[in-house]
């Protein structure tokens, strides 16, 4: 071994103690008589001193050779420190080397390997390597390992087995686009990567192992965000002979040993909310109730005024801004232009001041009395201090402008403490949308999500209005899981595909086997799937997955450090039986 210590955990009690250290210069400081070199590794920083007339002046001069990064082996003795530093956990001693091997020099980095970085995204996404030895980098990496031993110690405990599933699959029409893989032995086939391992978990169900989850590679074509990657990460699981209610309570227990043993924190019961209610309560369906500012409909109560921007609306609706009635004109000028922007897409925005005394004043007084503006604010239970914005439109673009603008509020306000963490459960969402290009019914989650017992016999006279067996988890305002009772009985799943615009053929074409395995006796089944990415940044308090990921995409898909996705050479082209055209 090169080394007997690592350079996190050398403490007074190993005074004088011979060590070997490894690892990479942090920084030196070269006094002249006294040089100190700060060693890192993936455990922490020791110090190590070299003094003249007591240091040997060979391994002084060796140690004025290096430079940051350079990787070296340290060998000496452990002392205590004259000048402790309190801020490391080694910072009671430091080494003095008696031999010191450089293993590897190093070119200058391109940007500072320091908590602080001068480096941008760009540039250390393309040494990311280097960007993993920063601590804040690492630690979140540290962290995801975390929650991932976490994980399989609960679902272990629970006797689920970890099965691995396909990566190269067929591709479906439904969901997003599947990224493809020629087939080199069958010219002019592909496989598909796999969004998720859905319709083999479901087998394994058909299959008796009643228990099963996956850690899993999942790959989608999409276009990117923060908190989206090309291919990205799940914690996938399924259980048989269940209902909604054994789902929920199962995997609310994992997301509470989760904080528990990651985060040290105690969840409390996860509260539930109806997919209506958090449309009509914050106009979103995963709503973040780390806050209040429900939606307060005022339709009924503003229009018949005269002013016409409510008289013509379908819906007008508001919030409550707690304390903000101290805003100046220039601030809500300023949010006026906010929601304005083509993001949003108001056409314009609404407000009253409660003032100390109980009295209110509007941007539309001339509309409206005293009195019916203290209507308003009754309604909206406003108090002394309080201020009221209100959109007004067509019913759903405006309940989205709204949870924009909810949203805004809430962070301009300080209320979205990322240190804060509230959960929620979302359910019975709808069964349906309706595409109204295509004209036709597009499945709301999947084509395999069961419809509630009680809404089938609308299938056939109003689709729209059938409720899924389906139940999002929510954290913070980001959905971090979701999942559904699936259909396991042929008839019902052949009478979605017809609803959905497969004929018989494409259903048996694409899902064939799946039918097929119906008829073998397939047992009631459910399951979900949490965004393992997502669930990391957020008990790492990050906006954004990429810090997460060891080595990310950028937002254009693209690892820029091995400079891929790359052209192939034309005999591999040839060899695929795939022809280009410039």
């Amino acid at each position: 071994m090169l080394r007997t210590h690592t350079c996190g955990e050398l403490r007074l009690s190993d005074s004088e103690k011979t060590v070997s250290l490894s690892g990479w210069v942090q920084t030196i400081r070269d006094k002249g008589g006294v040089l100190w070199i700060d060693l890192r590794d993936r455990y922490g920083i020791t110090q190590l001193i070299l003094e003249e007339g007591v240091s040997a002046a060979p391994l002084f001069a060796t140690a004025r050779t290096l430079g940051r990064e350079f990787v070296i082996q340290a060998k000496g003795k452990v002392t205590e420190r004259q000048a402790k530093n309190p801020n490391l956990p080694t910072g009671d001693i430091e080494v003095r080397p008696t031999e010191l091997t450089v293993l590897n020099p190093a070119k200058l980095p391109p940007f500072l390997i320091d908590d602080e970085t001068d480096g941008g995204d760009d540039l250390r996404m393309r040494y990311r390597y280097l960007d993993l030895r920063r601590n804040p980098v690492r630690r979140n990496l540290e962290l995801r390992h975390q929650v991932a031993r976490r994980t399989r110690e609960y679902m272990d405990g629970q006797e689920f087995i970890e099965v691995e599933t396909p990566v190269l699959i067929k591709s479906t029409p439904e969901g997003a686009r599947d990224f493809v893989v020629p087939s080199r032995m069958n010219p002019g086939e592909f496989y598909a990567l796999p969004q998720s391992p859905q319709t083999f978990k479901q087998l394994l169900m058909v299959s008796g192992f009643d228990r099963y989850y996956q850690i899993v590679k999942c790959f989608r074509d999409e276009d990117l965000r923060a908190d989206r990657q090309p291919e990205f990460t799940q914690i996938d699981c399924e259980m048989s002979f269940v209902e909604q209610e054994d789902i929920l309570n199962m995997f609310e227990g994992l997301v509470r040993h989760l904080f528990k043993s990651v985060k040290s924190i105690d969840l409390p019961e996860v509260p539930r909310m109806t997919y209506a209610d958090a449309m009509r309560l914050y106009g979103s369906d995963k709503p973040d109730i780390r806050f209040g500012m429900p939606f307060v409909e005022l339709t009924e109560q503003v229009q018949g005024k005269g002013f016409s921007v409510f008289d013509s609306a379908e819906l007008v609706v508001g919030i409550c801004a707690t304390g903000a009635a101290s805003y100046t004109r220039k601030q809500i000028d300023e949010l006026t232009d906010w929601v304005k922007r083509p993001q949003i897409g108001a056409k314009g925005l609404i407000y009253a001041r409660v003032n100390d005394d109980g009295s209110v004043k509007s941007s539309v007084d001339k509309f409206y009395s005293p009195d019916e503006l203290a209507g308003w604010a009754t309604a909206m239970n406003a108090q002394p201090g309080d201020l009221l914005l209100l959109l007004a439109g067509e019913a759903n673009k405006t309940r989205k402008q709204l949870n924009e603008l909810r949203l805004e509020m809430g962070t301009r306000l300080g209320l979205r403490n990322p240190d804060d963490y509230k959960v929620l459960w979302v359910l019975d969402f709808p069964l349906l949308e309706y595409g109204e290009e295509e004209g036709r019914w597009f499945a709301m989650h999947h084509p395999f999500t069961s419809p509630k017992p009680e809404d089938i016999p609308l299938l056939d006279t109003d689709p729209g209005a059938v409720r899924a067996n389906a139940y999002d988890l929510v954290i913070n305002g980001t959905e971090v899981g979701g999942g559904s009772i699936r259909i396991f009985n042929r008839d019902l799943q052949a009478r979605m595909f017809s609803l959905l615009g497969f004929s018989d053929d494409e259903a048996k074409a694409q899902f064939g086997f799946l039918m097929d395995a119906f008829e073998f006796g397939a047992p009631p089944h459910g399951g979900i799937a949490f965004g393992f990415d997502r669930l990391c940044s957020l008990f790492g308090g990050a906006d954004s997955i990429r810090d997460f990921i060891a080595f990310p995409k950028n937002n254009a898909g693209r690892d820029v450090m091995i400079d891929s996705p790359s052209t192939i050479a034309n005999k591999q082209l040839d060899e695929l039986k795939i022809k280009t055209t410039v």
